[in-house]
């Protein structure tokens, strides 16, 4: 009958099949050959079937009321199996139940083993990101086929895309929504580059200049709610490293580390004005008693350095 769900386009010669109907047609071994539109007499074995239900069946039951679906299936068992069983008028030895237990039913084959799963097929472009929409989620398909259409298939746990019918990804099934399921070998070799950057190895790859430096990569990255926003901070205290060499990065970053300016702007001021030359102290009074003669110190107030004269009234 050319209905919609099984032929996609009718036409005589190379008639196109639905792609899902056609796969559960394969799984069961059928051939799918169909009519063409407006010939009932191309398949006048259905329409003659159709008739027989017609007058045998339906016919039957027109007078008849029913109170559940159960009763009327019942009935129709009935019907139908007085119908198979009713003897030819040419041939009263035969009927169609005996004719089916003779010819059809050895030539029968046992049901697949695997049940039929059905599969959802769509066309879908491929997007900028190399990624399609599949529902409300997007799978990921070799880069190379940006902007290219590809077919879909989806079934209940996986998905399949086909550019020019070589599958060219599988994923398994994701639930989220509008989320994104990306394999590694699809991405350009840039994104996988960037990828591979985490934390831990920002941090690594800081360390190899100097430990000072690589705790002070570590320090910036942990104050942050989003590490990766850092990473250019640290890239470029890396580059700094490069610039003016690693014994003085190193006591750049030691100093920045003691005052807690832990940060790019900070550590390059250091650098620039040559603050990392200088000695670092204990504590910021120490320096300052050392640096100026007006200040006492703590064993002024303590006692051991106070004059012993009482101050006037």
């Amino acid at each position: 009958d050319n209905l919609r769900s099984a032929v996609t386009r009718a036409c005589l010669y190379q008639p196109e099949v639905n792609r899902a109907y056609r796969e559960m047609a394969r799984h069961y071994g059928i051939a799918v050959v169909p009519a063409r539109p407006r010939k009932p007499r191309d398949k006048a074995k259905a329409e003659a079937g159709v008739l027989l239900v017609e007058r045998w069946i339906l016919a039957a039951l027109r007078h008849e009321r029913f109170t559940s679906l159960g009763e009327l299936n019942e009935r129709i068992r009935e019907l139908v199996r007085r119908l198979n069983e009713k003897p030819f008028r040419k041939r009263p030895q035969e009927s169609r139940a005996s004719l089916f237990r003779a010819l059809d039913q050895p030539a029968l084959r046992p049901l697949p083993t695997q049940r039929y799963e059905h599969a959802e097929w769509l066309v879908a472009r491929v997007h900028p990101d190399y990624h399609v929409q599949a529902g409300k989620h997007f799978y990921s398909v070799p880069c190379e086929l940006v902007q290219e259409k590809v077919e879909v298939r989806m079934t209940l746990d996986g998905v399949e895309i086909f550019h020019r019918r070589r599958r060219v990804a599988t994923h398994a099934r994701s639930r989220q929504e509008w989320g994104c399921t990306t394999v590694a070998a699809h991405q350009p070799r840039a994104h996988r580059e960037q990828a591979r950057w985490t934390p831990e190895r920002m941090q690594r790859w800081a360390s190899r200049k100097g430990p000072g430096l690589g705790r002070l990569a570590r320090e910036i990255l942990e104050r942050s709610e989003y590490p990766r926003e850092r990473y250019r901070e640290v890239n470029g205290l890396i580059r700094l490293a490069d610039q003016y060499g690693g014994e003085r990065m190193e006591a750049a970053a030691r100093r920045a580390l003691h005052y807690g300016t832990v940060s790019y702007r900070d550590v390059k001021a250091i650098l620039e004005s040559g603050a990392d030359r200088l000695e670092l102290e204990g504590s910021e009074e120490a320096s300052l008693s050392a640096g100026h003669e007006n200040v006492r110190g703590s064993a002024y107030y303590g006692g051991r350095g106070a004059p012993r004269e009482q101050a006037p009234c």
